[in-house]
């Protein structure tokens, strides 16, 4: 069932005008932000915050999951220069904390690797003060751009399971044993990053199948965790099946972290890279 009405705790208002000088130095500086290309509802308080998600590798995936707004068409050549603008930006906006994501790029041999590491050195030496989160697609499970990628030392490496795997036909291309695997990998290739992953809910998942992702998690060391409630980009995206109460969210919150996670932000709004820099 498509529920077209969202509830009173949906209703945040997106304001174009508190998001103009984050605008202005992204246009400056030719860089793009999840924030934008997954239309996300937190935009407005991030923007005018200073904070943002940076989009690495182009704004074009090779993968067609119904859930996400981030384009489809064909991706662009590596744009060898973005990891110097990133870290500009990152050392102009004196970020304590940022995430850098991507699109998946199978097209690439090593899926894009190599630029997240040259991000990671480029923030690195703009910013040394920065924690670097990387949220990161599976590599298609090559271990070889996993071991790159552990091997620059972020603060923290993201990799979202999304849903539960009985709904994982939304994920094309994407298989759940294989995230939990990319986690499990990083996680054993330098067991001091701390590895996070994320959950949308209302997909038309149980309760008892998050919990059972969460369980799946904490086997394979995952020590944070976002919970978060999916909303359809547009009409032609995956339906929202249900709307869940913040009550639940609250709920499954703290059986999250009688499951041993370290950190679990979870609420209506929560996206994976939202209050970040609060997971520690």
């Amino acid at each position: 069932m498509n529920i077209q009405r969202k509830p009173e705790w949906l209703r945040k208002k997106v304001n174009p005008g508190d998001q103009g000088k984050m605008r202005q130095l992204l246009g400056e500086l030719r860089l793009n932000t999840v924030c934008q290309q997954a239309l996300c509802p937190n935009i407005s308080e991030c923007f005018s915050c200073g904070q943002a998600t940076f989009l690495i590798l182009g704004k074009n995936c090779t993968r067609l999951c119904s859930f996400c707004n981030v384009e489809k068409t064909a991706p662009l050549p590596v744009d060898s220069d973005e990891p110097a603008r990133v870290a500009e930006a990152v050392a102009r906006l004196k970020l304590s904390h940022v995430v850098i994501t991507s699109p998946t790029r199978d097209d690439l041999p090593d899926g894009g690797a190599s630029l997240y590491v040259a991000t990671v050195t480029a923030i690195r030496n703009a910013s040394p003060a920065t924690r670097i989160e990387l949220l990161i697609p599976d590599f298609q499970g090559v271990v070889s751009s996993l071991k790159a990628v552990t091997a620059a030392r972020p603060d923290i490496i993201a990799h979202n399971v999304e849903t539960v795997p009985r709904l994982y036909q939304i994920r094309s291309g994407a298989d759940y044993r294989r995230s939990l695997d990319v986690l499990q990998a990083c996680a054993d290739l330098v067991p001091d990053i701390r590895t996070k992953s994320g959950v949308m809910l209302g997909m038309g998942e149980t309760e008892e199948e998050v919990l059972q992702v969460f369980r799946d998690l904490r086997e394979v060391g995952c020590a944070y965790l976002s919970i978060g409630q999916y909303l359809a980009p547009s009409r032609r995206h995956y339906p929202v099946q249900e709307y869940i109460r913040p009550e639940l969210f609250e709920s499954l919150r703290l059986q999250a972290l009688e499951m041993g996670f370290s950190h679990v932000e979870s609420g209506p709004y929560v996206r994976s890279s939202y209050h970040a820099g609060k997971y520690a």
